[in-house]
């Protein structure tokens, strides 16, 4: 089978969401496909990551840490930007063509022969066959520590038939209500599914009815609660998150090994110094806003916890994995060029989310004219996000990407009627992006948000690095 059609055939299994509505999830599967493939599962230690946003930061952030101690790390996430291959890495690499089609296959014929045999009642869904391809790419390569992002919920995951040596649970808020609950009470409990009896949770206060239920799962599993509060970097007197510095050092008590050779990138200044390990560290992020605070507190909390379990992790090596985390389509820039306007990239895919881009817009561009290329899944809370981001732009171009759950652009006008701005359509991504340009000028700012693939086809179409 060559790469092009094992691709086609994940595809033809349904979107990894879409499946609930005619298949049960249960972790029991899961548990009889990779039982049949030796449990692969089992031969490497792994990190779990939930919550509604911030778990693919906190995931890179905290791949980025180990590698960056000298651990053969594995990092898994989802959804990708452009290609499939990107949700499973080793030490930053993506899987090759070759090897994703040979793991396909394996875990295909598995799956095919479980189901003829009636051990499994049907086919693996697109999310649990790519997670046993994962599980199994990591064995073979002999990872030392798998950091795992779990694709949606928790509880029943299919990433969650690990035994993690550390839980960690971002943000919660309201997002897949259809899948996870209506209220955040309800989905917490699904996130909070991944502690495990006797585990160790890192975790951040947030919404009370989310506390309650985090902390009640800590209890009634004899889980052991890690605060990341003391490594979020407090606010000085006067300092702005919000302001963007080029090739500055954060602080003047900064070490000079701090400064990066490479300042093509812009950077977030914080005023003060972190207490890790013993040790007052420097935080410089390419992740560019003020909720990546509490991803890269997160991301350090489990480090230090890692580091008590034997990992070779030393505040230097927090220090520098920070600094050279890459996590594309969050806050990304392309700079303004030969008449083509600057471009942001965000996939701010739900309310919490357009709150955290309209901040950083705010601090980043302030005065500045705001041209929006904006989709969303049909799925997602249109009229919420529209409410909370259009009002800044003095333009919005509404458009769709490839994708059969895609709002169409005249779905996303007439969510968006409430709000006062300016809104035309595009039939697709390509299209929009030549209205943004013509509308934006040399001297404006197109803003690319909403759903992530239709941030992925705008990265494609316009040479971003992914």
């Amino acid at each position: 089978m060559s790469y092009q059609a094992a691709i086609e055939r994940m595809y033809a299994l349904g979107h990894e969401l879409a499946q609930t509505t005619s298949h049960k999830f249960d972790l029991e599967h899961m548990r009889v496909l990779l039982a049949a493939l030796e449990n692969p599962e089992r031969r490497f230690p792994g990190v779990l990551i939930a919550g509604t946003n911030g778990k693919g930061s906190t995931a890179a952030l905290l791949a980025s840490i180990l590698q960056a101690s000298g651990v053969r790390t594995a990092l898994y996430t989802s959804p990708h930007l452009v290609r499939i291959n990107e949700r499973i890495r080793i030490n930053g690499e993506e899987i090759s063509d070759d090897d994703f089609t040979l793991l396909h296959d394996v875990v295909d014929r598995t799956a095919e022969r479980l189901v003829g045999e009636g051990e499994l009642p049907w086919h693996p869904s697109f999310f649990e066959m790519l997670t046993a391809i994962a599980f199994e790419y990591f064995s073979r390569r002999k990872v030392e520590l798998a950091v795992l992002e779990v694709g949606m919920g928790g509880r029943l995951d299919a990433t969650n038939v690990i035994e993690p040596r550390v839980s960690v649970i971002t943000d919660i808020s309201l997002d897949h209500q259809k899948f996870l609950g209506n209220t955040v009470a309800e989905i917490a409990r699904e996130k909070a599914g991944i502690v495990h009896p006797d585990g160790i949770v890192v975790t951040l206060p947030q919404q009370p009815q989310a506390n309650d239920v985090i902390g009640e799962a800590i209890l009634d599993r004899g889980a052991t609660a890690v605060s990341a509060v003391p490594y979020v970097p407090p606010v000085a007197p006067g300092s702005d998150y919000g302001h963007r510095e080029r090739g500055k050092p954060l602080t003047t008590e900064c070490t000079e090994d701090t400064e990066r050779a490479d300042h093509s990138r812009p950077v977030w200044r914080y005023p003060l110094q972190v207490q890790v390990m013993g040790k007052r560290i420097c935080v410089e992020t390419p992740l560019i806003g003020r909720h990546q605070l509490r991803n890269v507190a997160l991301a350090i909390a489990s480090a230090e916890e890692l580091s008590k379990q034997g990992f070779p992790i030393t505040a230097d090596s927090i220090e520098r994995g920070i600094r050279d985390t890459r996590w594309p389509g969050r806050f990304q820039m392309i700079p303004a060029s030969n008449g083509a306007p600057e471009y942001v990239f965000d996939v701010a895919h739900n309310p919490a989310g357009a709150w955290a881009l309209r901040s950083t817009l705010s601090g980043c561009y302030e005065d500045r004219r705001l041209i929006f290329v904006f989709g969303a899944m049909r799925d997602k809370a249109i009229r919420e996000m529209a409410e909370i981001l259009f009002p800044i732009a003095e333009r919005v171009i509404a458009t769709r990407a490839e994708n059969p759950r895609s709002a169409t652009p005249e779905e996303i006008r007439g969510a968006a009627s409430r709000t006062s701005a300016e809104i035309e359509t595009a039939p697709d991504v390509a299209a929009a992006l030549a209205q943004a340009r013509a509308a934006a000028g040399s001297n404006g700012v197109v803003v690319i948000t909403g759903s992530i693939y239709v941030v992925g086809e705008a990265m494609r179409l316009l040479g971003a690095s992914i």
